[in-house]
């Protein structure tokens, strides 16, 4: 097998070309209208905004960064202002059932309309009405009632009075009536006069009284039916005045709103209501001002009850609503029920209802953060109840736990069309697929937001726009076009593919303000490739604090890394540490040590409980490889332990198993590594190299080993896999070092290749009797293995030998 050739620096990295651009400054270029790289999810955006049917709401995921709620703000604003507006929502009083408020539907502003007429007619009333009490007409009618009364009651008096003369008794008005008193030459007979009456004389008295008390009685019952007769007039009487009052303003709004029946039937128990209330209105009395009173008068208690409460006002909105609820909790969500404190005890109204985001949504659309719906208690609970029933409940949070038993307001439930729209990470679109069953019901659309986007010409183009759209909105300085060219090869870094461009736009945003920060500190006009590296430079400084330190204690012998040499058993893996928004690699020393044994290949960090499952698999496709090649015609008598040097947390990934590999290979065979090589990679049974990830971090992880440990050799340098070449997207000081030869990359397909590498020997192939020719690597190992399985053999046989011989004492014994 030839041995792999180093990777040449084009191969290394990504290069947009300046000169491709036909601007000399983004300031040439229009704004970014569209959405780029994202027509999968754009697709299912417009399938799902255009689809109508029930369910048909949108889960829209994607990693964050990628500018997905932006961009389904603007798409669904741009979708919205071409609907028609939605309509408003009013609460008004039920006059058949006070603790189940009306939800009345109105046409957009219309709700405002009827607000303020309903307060322009209070305002008439509360004028009009006195007014009408106190009119001219009004106090003939009254009076003339009052005094055919008094007269009447003043006859009937009157003819008491002569009746109850003629036989020598008086009456006496008390607060509860009359009472008889007999006379005697015309004053009233006392207790002393009475005693001295005879028998007879006192038994005709009392007789002739109760005769006299009868018809005092009976003109008393007159009098009364009189009164009654007489206030049934009067109320008769207000009656007309506050209906004639009160029915010419209403007709005027009836004809207004002849075209909304809901209107109508409210007015008309409205003026029902008013005129039971008549008596309110007409002491003229005015309703306070200022804050809030101990206790309401009954004047405001009318007022309220007759006002309007504008849940929803769609007046001013063009198009169907667009909400962006952040916080969406339970009373945000659904609305809520407010409380007043009157005379110490806490009251409320249908006034005192609010509207949550899904009324503000009805009849347009609702974006929320899945996440944060999900956080909040009962949110998510609330949502899909009311997706599912099609209607909007309102009411306490405490009642819908049903902590509380007390009454309280039951708002008529308002008809729910909207679409709603959840933004939030993959992780949580699938757990909410696999375990809540009403998810897929109520979330049929999926809109993937895609990490990547081709880097093709529409695309880099776009990614130019993009530049110039964030320099107008930021007022920064535009872009050079070499300026351009970095910001796009930067952009392949973060994905970590030179096919691909990275649609985390928050990032590329930050990279173009720093970048513009930096160029105005260099005091240029425009932003150029060199302000942009500064600005990459400059983020990475602030943030690898811990990579300096592990860097300086590689130089100072703390880590043991050698980067010269060779030794048995002995290679330089690399590990990738990811710490929140930094990320950067180190090499690791992986060793093994191989005796005779039968115990296969012991993973150490698997034994401690310090290696990941995924790890131990790797390490398990070893034996495999081992026993595929060297074990086919005798076992292994092989004991081996592999182990990642001062290594003190858990290890985790299979990209060391090629390495693995070689140590356990060179271990067994006595065969030194070079250790001014590093290499990563993982294999699978038939010792292919498969794909691994933070490619670039490991290259330059060791690159700055390198340089911590003194000049650049000429010969040191990184083994990856060959299906990782295309992920290459490297600091310019790496591939500068590779342009001059200080520093090389190897591409390998097969471990034999890197064991090429590694070992400076062919890994000989077998001949037609399997054997490999004794000075490769495969030859090394398969005569190391042979002594092994000897050596296992003859001391196998020597304890089969002293064990027939301890048998054979044994049965002599027992003879004996």
């Amino acid at each position: 097998m030839t041995t792999p050739k180093a990777l040449s620096p084009d191969q290394l990295r990504p290069f947009c070309d300046p000169a491709q651009f036909m601007f000399r400054s983004t300031a040439e270029l229009e704004d970014l209208s569209d959405i780029i790289g994202q027509a999968r999810a754009i697709r299912a955006l417009e399938f799902g905004m255009g689809m109508r049917a029930a369910g048909y709401n949108i889960y829209v995921l994607g990693p964050a960064g990628t500018g997905k709620t932006t961009a389904v703000q603007r798409f669904i604003e741009r979708d919205a202002a071409k609907a028609q507006p939605a309509d408003d929502w009013v609460y008004v009083y039920n006059f058949q059932e006070p603790g189940r408020p009306n939800a009345m539907r109105l046409p957009a502003g219309r709700g405002r309309v009827l607000r303020d007429d309903i307060n322009a007619l209070l305002k008439e009333l509360q004028r009009a009405i006195p007014e009408a009490f106190e009119s001219e007409d009004y106090i003939t009618q009254r009076d003339k009632i009052i005094n055919a009364l008094n007269e009447e009651q003043q006859k009937l008096f009157e003819q008491l009075t002569t009746l109850v003369e003629k036989y020598n008794f008086s009456l006496v008005r008390l607060p509860n009536g009359f009472m008889l008193v007999p006379t005697v030459g015309g004053k009233p007979l006392t207790d002393q006069q009475f005693e001295q009456l005879t028998e007879e004389q006192k038994e005709k008295l009392l007789k002739l009284r109760a005769f006299l008390q009868e018809e005092v009685d009976k003109t008393l019952a007159v009098m009364r039916r009189r009164q009654q007769q007489a206030r049934q007039e009067m109320a008769q009487l207000d009656e007309r005045v506050a209906r004639f009052t009160i029915s010419h303003p209403i007709d005027e709004l009836k004809a207004r709103y002849q075209d909304t029946e809901e209107v109508i039937q409210h007015l008309e128990a409205m003026t029902e209501d008013l005129v039971k209330n008549v008596d309110v209105f007409k002491s003229g009395e005015q309703p306070r001002q200022g804050p809030t009173m101990p206790h309401i008068s009954p004047i405001e208690g009318l007022l309220r009850r007759y006002s309007i409460n504008l849940l929803v006002d769609n007046g001013e909105t063009e198009g169907a609503p667009v909400i962006m609820e952040s916080n969406p909790n339970f009373t945000n969500l659904v609305g809520r029920i407010e409380h007043q404190v009157v005379m110490g005890a806490l009251v409320t109204d249908f006034t005192m209802i609010r509207p949550g985001a899904l009324h503000r949504a009805n009849g347009g659309y609702l974006v929320l953060d899945a996440l944060a719906l999900l956080q909040r208690p009962q949110a998510w609970d609330a949502l899909k109840r009311a997706l599912k029933e099609k209607v909007i409940r309102i009411e306490e949070y405490a009642q819908s736990l049903g902590l509380i038993s007390t009454a309280v307001l039951e708002p008529e439930p308002i008809p729910l069309q909207a679409k709603v729209v959840l933004t939030g990470p993959p992780w949580l679109y699938y757990l909410l697929q696999f375990f809540d069953e009403d998810f897929d019901e109520q979330f049929k659309v999926q809109a993937d937001f895609d990490d990547r986007m081709p880097r093709d010409q529409a695309h880099i183009q776009g990614y130019a726009q993009f530049i110039a759209t964030i320099c107008r909105q930021e007022n920064l300085p535009h872009f050079a076009p070499d300026g351009v060219a970095r910001i796009i090869d930067h952009s392949s870094r973060l994905v970590s593919d030179q096919d691909y461009l990275s649609t985390h736009f928050r990032d590329i945003a930050d990279l173009i303000t720093e970048a513009a920060y930096w160029s105005k500190q260099n005091g240029r006009d425009l932003v150029t490739a060199e302000d942009v590296q500064q600005a990459i430079d400059e983020k990475r400084h602030r943030a690898n604090r811990i990579e300096q330190r592990v860097r300086e204690e590689i130089a100072r012998g703390a880590i043991l890394v050698s980067v010269s040499g060779k030794r048995v058993g002995q290679v330089n893996g690399l590990s990738v540490l990811p710490l929140g928004a930094s990320t950067f690699a180190k090499p690791t020393r992986i060793t093994a040590r191989t005796f005779m044994g039968r115990g296969g290949v012991i993973d150490i960090e698997r034994e401690v409980k310090l290696g990941g499952p995924i790890h131990s698999k790797g390490v398990m496709i070893l034996a495999a490889f081992l026993g595929a090649r060297y074990a086919q015609e005798k076992p292994l008598s092989l004991h081996a332990t592999l182990v990642f040097e001062q290594s003190y947390s858990g290890v985790e990934g299979d990209s060391a198993s090629l390495a693995e590999l070689c140590v356990l290979i060179s271990s067994i065979s006595g065969i030194p590594l070079r250790q001014d090589l590093a290499i990563t990679g993982s294999v699978n049974q038939h010792g292919d190299v498969q794909a691994i990830g933070g490619v670039n971090e490991k290259v330059e992880g060791f690159f700055d080993a390198c340089l911590a440990l003194g000049e650049l050799t000429g010969t040191q340098g990184v083994i990856l896999p060959e299906a990782n070449v295309k992920n290459l997207a490297l600091r310019e000081d790496v591939v500068q070092a590779v342009a001059e030869g200080r520093f090389h990359l190897y591409s390998v397909r097969h471990v034999d290749e890197a064991l090429t590498l590694l070992m400076g020997l062919e890994v000989g192939e077998p001949d037609e009797s399997g054997a490999y020719p004794p000075e490769t690597v495969n030859g090394r190992v398969m005569a190391a293995l042979e002594t092994m399985h000897q050596h296992w053999r003859a001391l196998r046989e020597e304890l089969e030998e002293g064990e027939d011989d301890a048998a054979k004492g044994g049965a002599e014994n027992r003879a004996t």
